[in-house]
């Protein structure tokens, strides 16, 4: 377990540093677990008959997954130190929380049906139901 949170933290770490230097407009752990990934599906690559991920790495994420209600935690008790706040601007958290999240169904919307159309793949009433096509 030690061995994965020393990986995670350092590829966080290399993210950070990645994304400061570069000024890039991505949050350092998105950029390290992105480089992870990479790594990953590099070693899968060169290394076929290897697992895609060691068992150590997956028990661990597994496990952080687990737990990740408790990230939440802090945003919530940010949340309450904020009230006045909220109280304040609630009109205008709420609807840029409402458009923003329609806007993200609609783009992922259109992001869906136009890989579909790039790659030709569209479903014919009987798969949908279950008969199978062949």
């Amino acid at each position: 377990m030690i061995k994965a949170l020393t990986l995670f933290l350092a590829f966080q770490l290399v993210g950070e540093t990645a994304a400061r230097a570069l000024q890039l407009p991505v949050p350092g752990p998105v950029l390290g677990m992105a480089l992870l990934l990479a790594v990953l599906l590099a070693r899968g690559r060169l290394k076929p008959d290897a697992a895609p991920v060691p068992d150590w790495l997956g028990e661990t994420a597994d496990g952080m997954l687990k737990h990740l209600s408790l990230l939440f935690v802090p945003a919530s008790v940010g949340l309450v130190q904020h009230i006045d706040r909220l109280e304040r601007e609630w009109v205008a958290i709420g609807l840029a929380l409402v458009v923003s999240t329609v806007a993200a169904i609609a783009v992922g919307a259109f992001t869906f049906v136009a890989v579909a159309r790039l790659t030709d793949h569209r479903a014919t009433g009987d798969e949908l139901k279950g008969g199978g096509g062949s």
